[in-house]
């Protein structure tokens, strides 16, 4: 039998709907053991209920969920509004959240488990940056961390979002020698895509039929779903649906609002990072839908 994997999962859930889609995932997700899910930028507290609605149709109630930063380290955009929460606030969910313990949550779960732990990031880096400063031991007793960010082959003056929202804690954390850190950034998420009607045709099944409630919201300026997070939480239990090279990410911290948060990567053997080369689209698909059979469900 396959080995479960502990997973933490740190996430801006309620701005794009990929979030609540990888979210989806790792709760059916067989060989996942979710620890807990933390969240980060803006109002963090709307993002946890975001995360408590889709624990719940998924009939989860074991989750732990803590909130995080609300406002980046120093300079970047930020990122204040959670336009999902409209679609879920008037369904069953806690409303007043206790403010910042997500780094605590993270530290204190790590230490309990050395050397076995998942860190799945899909949001701005700033908790992650927090934890690591907070302890430094942190980034040498994970197992991992698989992250949906940056841009390292194509389109070299674009920035990635995540990246650029809190460009310094993306530094930060890339500056940091962790076992293994596996990216997964736009040049290949984006070819992981599905229109809209094909999406409400397909997410019928819980939690899914919740996400999709949630991306109407999305499809009101975007008649597309993007699997950027959903790839990337794919890859920890079937890291071949990518190829991947080896080398050294650096973020630029400029002052220039225009340049702060740009990824680059320089391949070369021995590098502290893996960055995804290309995705087999089709197995990315068929992996991603196979958990939503009836009778999954993550590991508790």
């Amino acid at each position: 039998m396959a080995e479960h994997i502990p997973v933490l999962l740190d996430t801006d859930i309620g701005s794009d709907i990929d979030d609540a889609v990888a979210l989806a995932y790792l709760l059916r997700q067989p060989r996942c053991q979710l620890l807990g899910i933390t969240t980060v930028t803006g109002d963090v507290a709307k993002r946890a209920a975001c995360a408590e609605v889709v624990c719940r149709a998924a009939g989860r109630f074991d989750v732990p969920i803590h909130c995080g930063a609300s406002r980046g380290l120093f300079i970047g955009p930020g990122q204040p509004d959670v336009p999902q929460y409209q679609a879920i606030r008037r369904r069953i969910h806690q409303v007043t959240w206790p403010p910042n313990t997500a780094i605590d949550f993270l530290r204190r779960t790590i230490r309990q488990r050395p050397g076995q732990i998942t860190l799945l990031t899909i949001g701005p880096y700033t908790n992650i940056a927090a934890l690591f400063a907070a302890d430094p031991e942190t980034p040498s007793l994970l197992k991992q961390i698989v992250s949906m960010g940056g841009i390292y082959f194509t389109d070299a003056d674009r920035r990635e979002w995540n990246a650029m929202v809190d460009p310094l804690a993306t530094a930060i954390v890339y500056h940091n020698r962790i076992p293994r850190h596996v990216s997964l950034g736009l040049d290949v998420t984006l070819q992981c895509q599905l229109p809209a009607q094909q999406v409400r045709e397909r997410f019928r099944t819980p939690p899914l039929d919740v996400v999709e409630e949630m991306a109407e919201v999305w499809f009101s300026h975007v008649e597309k779903v993007t699997f950027h997070d959903p790839l990337a939480a794919a890859t920890i239990f079937r890291p071949e649906l990518c190829r991947y090279a080896q080398g050294e990410i650096t973020v630029s911290i400029d002052l220039d609002s225009q340049k702060a948060g740009h990824t680059r990567f320089a391949e070369h053997a021995g590098g502290p990072h893996l960055v995804a080369t290309s995705v087999s689209v089709e197995a990315f698909f068929n992996e991603y839908f196979s958990v939503f059979q009836p009778g999954n469900l993550a590991q508790t």
